[in-house]
C-alpha cells in the first residue's frame, strides 16, 4: 500500500501499516468487472453473475437497506464479510422494501432517495436522484497515452503469487466536486487532492493526515456520501492520482460499500447513524470545563490543593482529570494506585465530590512488562501474541517508557479480568476514564480469535471503548469515555479528543480543521487539548485557545505542562477564565445543541457546509464553524488579533465585539482584542443563557433568561432533563410577543445591544408584559 510521500523522513513502529505489494512491470493489470447478468431478483434488490476480464465469475449484489440508502457488494463468495466482522460488526444494514425494474440491457432499483441504475454489457452503475440527476457514477478506467491503467475500476488485483490483495472501485469525480470527512483528518477540509488512509496511528500531534481516528466515509457537495464496511487499512484516493476519479481500494474478501442520498450534509449523517447507530450524548456534567494534572507527577496533596484553588478563585470547572501518574510510573496501565502518592484514595473523592468535582483518571489498554502484573496476566493469556505463541512486547510509547504488551480484547476472559481492575476504582467514586492509545496494535500480532494484527488493528479502539464504557455505564450509570483513537461507528463512545498536539498556533489551526473533519465524519462530541499538549504556550495563545476550547462541545485544560490558570500571568488568567465564565452562561444553549446532535447526527462543532451546503464557500471554509445553529465562531489562529471571517450567506450576523450587524455571504476583516471572543450571533436568533455558575447542575435548568438578538421575530428550541420547551417570538410593531410551550420558565428577556436597530418599545413573555433584564455586555469578561 505504498502511500508515504518520497524523500520525507517518518517515524515507524511496529504497528505501522502493513504496504500492499507494488506491482512490478509486466505483471497483470487489475481483473475488473466487465459484464454480468441477473441472478435473482427480491423485493430489496438485485443479485448479478459477473465476469471480470481475467475470466473469474464474481457476485455482484445491489440492494436498499434504507430510504435512500443502496449497499453494493462485490466478492467471489455470496456470503463474504470484512475480515474484522469476526470480532465487531461495523455497519447494521436492515433490508429495506425498493422497486425493482429489470429489462434485457438495464436495471434499476429504487430505493426513494436514491436510485441505482445498472447497466449490464458493458457493466455500468452510476446512482441518481428522484429527479434523474446523476449523483455518483462509476469510473469505468482510464488509461493514459502508453495504454497505462491510471484507475482502478470495479474488481480486484492479484499479487504476482495470484493472492487476492485488494478489492476496489473508481467514481468520476467533476471538477468542481468537493469531498469532506474520512475521520479526523487535520489537513484542509476539501479532501481533494489528499490520499485518505483508513489506519489509526499515534499521531504524534494533530497537524497532518495521520489520525487516531478515521472513519472510512465521505461527504460530496454533490449531495450523497459513500460508506465503506471494512475494519482494514482501506484506501481513498481523493483526485490525488489522477484528478478525475476517486478510488477505493480495500484490501479485505470483498469491497462492500452504501451510498448515501442527501441531499442534505444532514441528511446524509442521519442515513449514516441509521446504518452505524446513534451517537451517545454525555452526561450534562461532561459540558463543564475539565481541568487536567498535566502531563507530569502527582499526589493525592497536589490533587486537593488544585480543587480548593479552582474554587477559591471562582474557575468554573466540573472535572478533575489524573493523569498517568496516579499509578506507580513505570508500571501503567496496571490500574491500582500509587499508594506511596494517593494513600487515601476513596477519602480524597469523597472530598472532591463534595466541592461538586467528578475525576476523570488515564488509563490505556497495555501494560508495561514491569509491572508486577503482567506475568501473571501473560501466562493466563489475556495479551495479544506473536507469531510463535509468545507474549507480544512492543514499543508502543516510542521508546519514551518501558515496552508493553497489549491486552487482548478477543478474549473474553482477558475483556473481564480488565473490567475487574476498572470496577473498584468506579465503585470508589472515580466518574469517568480517559481510555488512551489503542492505536498500536502490531500488524503481525496474533489475537485470540485468531485474527491478526493487520485485521484487529483499527476495531481495537471500539472493543477497548466498548468495555470501559460497559463498566462505566454498570457502575456510574453513564456510558461516557474520554477517547483519543476511534473508528466507524466510534460515536457510540461519547467524547473524544484530538490528541498530542504542539502548544503552537499553527497547531491551533489544524487541530481545528481536525474537528470539524470528525464532525462530518459522525461525531458530534469532540474536544482537543485546550493550550496545545507539548510545550507551553504563550500567555496570548493560551487565551486564544481557551477562548476556542470553551467554544467548543467538550472542553478540557490539559498538557505536558501546567495549563492551571493561576500558573499564567494575571492578566491571562483572568481572560481565560472568562471564556470558562461565557460557556457556563451558555449551558442552557449548549446543552440543547447537544441533544440536538445526540438525535440527529449533524455536529455540535458544525463546518459551515452542515447549514449551508448551497454556499460554495462554506465547503472550503475550514478555520471557523457554527456552534448550534445560531452561534458562528472564528478562532483567532495567529498572535496578531486579525483574522478574515466568512459569514455564511442566508442569514445576517451580528458581531458581539462591535455589536455591528453584517451581510452573510461575505468575507469580513476582524480585529479581536484579547479579552474578547472572536464570536458572532446569527441576527433573530433567541439565546437561552443562564445565570454565572462554577458547577453545571443536574436537574433542570432554572434562571434562565432569553435574549433576543435583534428584536425581531425568531424560534428556538430548548431542550432539558424534563423536555423540550419551543420558544417563539414575534415582533408586532413596537412590541415583541415571546412566548413558551414547554416545561422551561424563563426568568425574563434581555435585548444584545444590536447596533442600528431599533428595540422594542414593550415585551410580552406568554402575554404578559415583563421588564426586560439587564444581562449588561454577556461577551465582556468584566462580567
Amino acid at each position: 500500500m505504498p502511500y508515504r510521500p518520497p524523500l520525507v523522513p517518518y517515524e515507524t513502529f511496529v504497528a505501522d501499516p502493513p504496504d500492499l505489494p507494488v506491482r512490478s512491470a509486466g505483471d497483470s493489470g487489475p481483473a475488473v468487472v466487465g459484464r454480468a447478468e441477473v441472478a435473482a431478483t427480491d423485493t430489496h434488490g438485485v443479485t448479478f453473475k459477473a465476469t471480470s476480464s481475467d475470466g473469474a465469475t464474481l457476485v455482484v449484489r445491489v440492494e436498499a437497506v434504507g430510504d435512500g440508502v443502496v449497499r453494493v457488494r462485490l466478492a467471489e463468495d455470496p456470503q463474504a464479510r470484512s475480515r474484522s466482522a469476526r470480532i465487531l460488526p461495523l455497519v447494521q444494514p436492515r433490508p429495506h422494501p425498493a422497486r425493482v425494474e429489470v429489462d434485457r440491457t438495464v436495471v434499476r432499483v429504487d430505493a426513494g432517495a436514491l436510485v441505482a441504475e445498472i447497466r449490464l454489457d458493458p457493466w455500468h452503475l452510476r446512482f441518481l436522484a428522484p429527479d434523474g440527476r446523476v449523483l455518483l457514477d462509476q469510473d469505468g478506467g482510464t488509461t493514459d497515452i502508453s495504454g497505462r491503467t491510471r484507475t482502478l475500476p470495479f474488481g480486484r488485483s492479484r499479487d504476482t503469487d495470484g493472492t487476492v490483495v485488494a478489492w476496489h472501485e473508481s467514481f468520476v469525480a467533476p471538477g468542481d466536486e468537493r469531498f469532506v470527512g474520512f475521520g479526523e483528518k487535520f489537513t484542509p477540509l476539501d479532501k481533494r487532492g489528499q490520499r485518505a488512509l483508513m489506519w489509526n496511528f499515534d499521531a504524534f500531534g494533530s497537524e497532518s493526515d495521520r489520525s487516531h481516528k478515521n472513519v472510512p466515509f465521505y461527504l460530496s457537495n454533490r449531495g450523497y456520501g459513500v460508506l465503506v464496511d471494512s475494519g482494514l487499512p482501506v484506501q481513498f484516493d481523493v483526485c490525488q492520482s489522477t484528478h478525475s476519479s476517486v478510488q477505493i481500494l480495500v484490501p479485505d474478501d470483498l469491497i462492500d460499500y452504501y451510498v448515501l442520498a442527501g441531499p442534505t450534509p444532514a441528511e446524509i449523517l442521519d442515513r449514516f447513524d441509521g446504518l452505524t447507530g446513534r451517537p451517545t450524548l454525555p452526561p450534562r456534567w461532561a459540558f463543564g470545563a475539565w481541568i487536567s494534572s498535566g502531563f507530569y507527577p502527582d499526589s493525592q496533596e497536589q490533587v486537593l490543593d488544585r480543587a480548593r484553588r479552582i474554587r477559591d478563585r471562582s474557575i468554573p470547572c466540573d472535572v478533575l482529570h489524573l493523569d498517568c501518574y496516579w499509578q506507580v510510573a513505570g508500571r501503567w496501565s496496571e490500574l491500582r494506585w500509587d499508594d506511596a502518592q494517593f494513600p487515601d484514595p476513596a477519602g480524597m473523592l469523597a472530598t472532591l465530590t463534595g466541592q461538586g468535582f467528578r475525576v476523570c483518571l488515564w488509563i490505556n489498554p497495555y501494560l508495561m512488562t514491569d509491572s508486577p502484573l503482567f506475568a501473571e496476566a501473560a501466562e493466563a493469556g489475556y495479551f495479544l501474541r506473536d507469531a510463535d505463541g509468545g507474549t507480544y512486547v512492543a514499543d508502543v510509547w516510542h521508546g519514551s517508557y518501558p515496552a508493553s504488551a497489549i491486552v487482548d480484547f478477543t478474549n473474553p476472559a482477558a475483556t473481564d479480568w480488565f473490567a475487574g481492575l476498572l470496577r473498584p476504582l468506579l465503585e470508589q467514586g472515580v466518574a469517568v476514564f480517559k481510555t488512551d492509545f489503542a492505536e498500536g496494535v502490531p500488524a503481525d500480532a496474533v489475537a485470540a480469535n485468531g485474527m491478526t494484527g493487520t485485521e484487529l488493528h483499527n476495531v481495537y479502539t471500539l472493543l477497548f471503548n466498548d468495555v470501559v464504557a460497559a463498566v462505566t455505564r454498570e457502575v456510574a450509570g453513564h456510558s461516557t469515555v474520554w477517547a483519543r483513537s476511534s473508528y466507524l461507528g466510534g460515536q457510540r463512545h461519547s467524547a473524544q479528543w484530538s490528541g498530542d498536539v504542539n502548544a503552537t498556533w499553527p497547531a491551533l489551526a489544524s487541530t481545528l480543521r481536525g474537528g470539524l473533519s470528525h464532525g462530518l465524519s459522525g461525531v458530534p462530541f469532540w474536544s482537543h487539548d485546550t493550550g496545545g499538549f507539548h510545550g507551553t504556550p504563550e500567555p496570548d495563545l493560551y487565551v486564544r485557545w481557551t477562548q476556542f476550547g470553551a467554544l467548543s462541545p467538550l472542553v478540557r485544560l490539559h498538557g505536558t505542562t501546567s495549563r492551571l490558570p493561576w500558573d499564567f500571568p494575571a492578566a491571562t488568567e483572568r481572560d481565560a477564565v472568562a471564556a470558562l465564565r461565557l460557556r457556563y452562561r451558555l449551558m442552557p444553549y449548549l446543552w440543547s445543541a447537544a441533544v440536538e446532535a445526540a438525535r440527529t447526527g449533524a455536529p455540535m462543532m458544525r463546518a459551515l457546509l452542515v447549514d449551508t451546503p448551497d454556499d460554495p464557500a462554506a465547503w472550503r471554509t475550514d478555520l471557523e464553524y457554527r456552534l448550534g445553529t445560531d452561534l458562528l465562531v472564528a478562532p483567532m489562529t495567529n498572535p496578531d488579533g486579525r483574522r478574515e471571517v466568512y459569514l455564511p450567506a442566508g442569514d445576517d450576523w451580528v458581531d458581539t465585539v462591535t455589536g455591528l450587524v453584517h451581510a452573510g455571504g461575505r468575507y469580513l476583516r476582524v480585529d479581536v482584542p484579547l479579552d474578547r471572543v472572536p464570536l458572532f450571533v446569527r441576527h433573530g436568533a433567541l439565546l437561552p443563557v443562564g445565570p454565572p455558575a462554577e458547577t453545571v447542575a443536574d436537574g433542570p435548568f432554572t434562571d434562565v433568561t432569553l435574549v433576543s438578538w435583534g428584536g425581531t421575530t425568531g424560534h428556538t428550541v430548548v431542550h432539558d432533563v424534563d423536555g423540550d420547551t419551543v420558544v417563539e417570538a414575534v415582533r408586532d410593531g413596537d412590541t415583541l410577543r415571546a412566548g413558551t410551550s414547554g416545561p422551561l420558565r424563563l426568568r425574563g428577556v434581555a435585548l444584545a445591544p444590536v447596533a442600528g436597530v431599533v428595540p422594542p418599545a414593550r415585551v410580552l413573555l406568554n402575554g404578559a408584559p415583563v421588564t426586560l433584564v439587564d444581562l449588561g455586555d454577556l461577551f465582556d469578561p468584566r462580567n
